[in-house]
């Protein structure tokens, strides 16, 4: 189901703490703060779609909410099966295990990223749009096109002669992947252009509603983001911010990541 250095990657564990902090912390909590906006209320059935370690799954099962984990590494699934409240099944994004019409909302928020292929990420909104009911909702994550250009920059990524290649292709094509035997950055990808993301969602059957900046530029302000986050008042100040500006399509690509939210037409019948 992956490119064997995809899921070399993966094993590594890095899934586990990587929204702990910094600039995945800001993640995290700016993810969650829309879903708890655009998520039907609990006990609602979910799959989290490519939900790596539960670190949504878990928070969301507390919550009330009926969980089940799809991921194609099998130590995901280990680890997400053994969250309270969450069940976890080894599978591809783009043939999912679960009947028609079945669960009420489908988190994507890692499949998309690594299918260089529109035809293999149409498929993967395709699917999400067959498993879910009639006026359900699809939420799915994106990388943006410009998030390694920035983020070479943000930790001096450019020192590395073979680094700049690399982003220039991603520049042109999308296709984000290391040069030569090693991974010394991010693993083979798909980064979205802004206006990529409606069209794929639609050709798949789904009604985009809307597109969300998840960081914005504040992910690239390394010690003053981990300042902010370590106050309370304001963090809150941040995130009630970042709502008012969220689906300002000018600040898309600054973000490190779009979500792009959809829902099956309830006007289907069922």
């Amino acid at each position: 189901m992956l490119k064997p250095e995809i899921l070399e990657f993966y094993q590594r564990g890095g899934e586990r703490d990587r929204l702990a902090a910094g600039p995945g912390r800001l993640e995290f909590l700016r993810t969650w703060d829309v879903l708890s906006r655009v998520l039907p209320g609990a006990p609602a059935a979910l799959l989290d779609v490519g939900g790596a370690t539960g670190v949504y799954a878990a928070p969301l099962a507390q919550a009330g909410y009926h969980v089940r984990v799809v991921d194609p590494v099998p130590e995901h699934v280990a680890e997400a099966a053994a969250c309270p409240g969450v069940t976890a099944v080894l599978g591809d994004a783009r043939a999912l295990p679960a009947p028609d019409r079945s669960v009420d909302a489908v988190l994507l928020l890692g499949p998309l990223y690594h299918l260089p292929e529109r035809t293999n990420r149409v498929a993967v909104w395709r699917e999400a749009a067959r498993v879910v009911r009639a006026g359900g909702v699809v939420v799915g994550a994106t990388i943006s096109r410009f998030a390694s250009l920035f983020d070479g920059f943000v930790k001096g990524y450019f020192t590395d002669a073979q680094f700049r290649p690399m982003v220039e292709r991603t520049l042109a094509e999308g296709v984000h992947r290391n040069i030569g035997d090693t991974q010394r950055w991010f693993t083979s990808a798909y980064f979205h252009h802004p206006d990529e993301l409606a069209g794929e969602a639609t050709e798949a059957g789904l009604v985009v509603r809307r597109r969300v900046s998840v960081e914005g530029p504040l992910g690239m302000t390394g010690a003053r983001l981990a300042e902010i986050l370590a106050s309370p008042d304001l963090t809150g100040l941040l995130l009630e911010m970042m709502r008012s500006v969220e689906d300002e399509p000018s600040l898309l690509g600054a973000s490190g990541h779009v979500l792009t939210i959809a829902v099956r037409s309830s006007a289907e019948a069922e």
